[in-house]
């Protein structure tokens, strides 16, 4: 990594590791107060909700854009069960087909492009993820993907996409990481459905 990307991607992990204690917190009070008896209904519920998906998202962006250092590792159970928290609000669904620990580069790589892949699909679908040698493969079913060209085409060139927008960081720092490994992303769209290979 450059240092600016190395920089960014530390400043990512310092700001959800800080967060992820509160949150978790939050949702431990709750908790607290079902066990006790001194809250329920819909107010409560909502609080808990909020609190979990908050977890899942930072658990999320914490991969997706924090550091990951040669000859890390992290357990495919662990993959599961943010993607899983990810998954609760019903839009998207995800199924990561892998065994064992995973390079956390790879999972950073295959994070990113889940965010580019939500990015395309404003209606939610299926989101499936296997490894292909020598690289992996995502594929989508059950929602219909609308690419940005100007998105796309840039990050198959390896390219940080202009203009750009909070909205689609994901593709600039998805760029940068394959500018800089000497990835490609191959991109398939057919039918409104996407077919990726890393």
């Amino acid at each position: 990594m450059t240092n600016t990307e190395d920089f960014a991607a530390l400043v990512s992990s310092r700001i959800c590791h800080d967060l992820i204690s509160p949150i978790g917190a939050i949702g431990n009070g709750v908790e607290l107060l079902e066990m006790t008896g001194q809250g329920s209904g819909p107010e409560l519920a909502l609080i808990s909700d909020s609190a979990e998906s908050a977890a899942a998202r930072v658990r999320f962006f914490r991969i997706a854009f924090g550091s990951a250092k040669a000859g890390q590792a992290i357990g495919i159970d662990e993959i599961s069960a943010i993607l899983s928290a990810r998954g609760k609000d019903g839009r998207f669904r995800y199924t990561w087909a892998e065994d064992g620990t995973i390079d956390r580069l790879e999972t950073k790589l295959i994070f990113l492009i889940i965010l580019c892949v939500e990015h395309a699909m404003p209606r939610g679908g299926l989101i499936q993820v296997a490894r292909h040698p020598p690289g992996w493969i995502l594929k989508t079913t059950n929602g219909k993907a609308h690419l940005d060209d100007g998105l796309w085409s840039s990050l198959e060139r390896g390219e940080a996409p202009r203009p750009l927008d909070s909205g689609s960081i994901q593709f600039a720092a998805l760029a940068m990481i394959l500018g800089t490994s000497g990835r490609r992303l191959v991109v398939n769209h057919t039918d409104g459905h996407l077919t990726l290979n890393l």
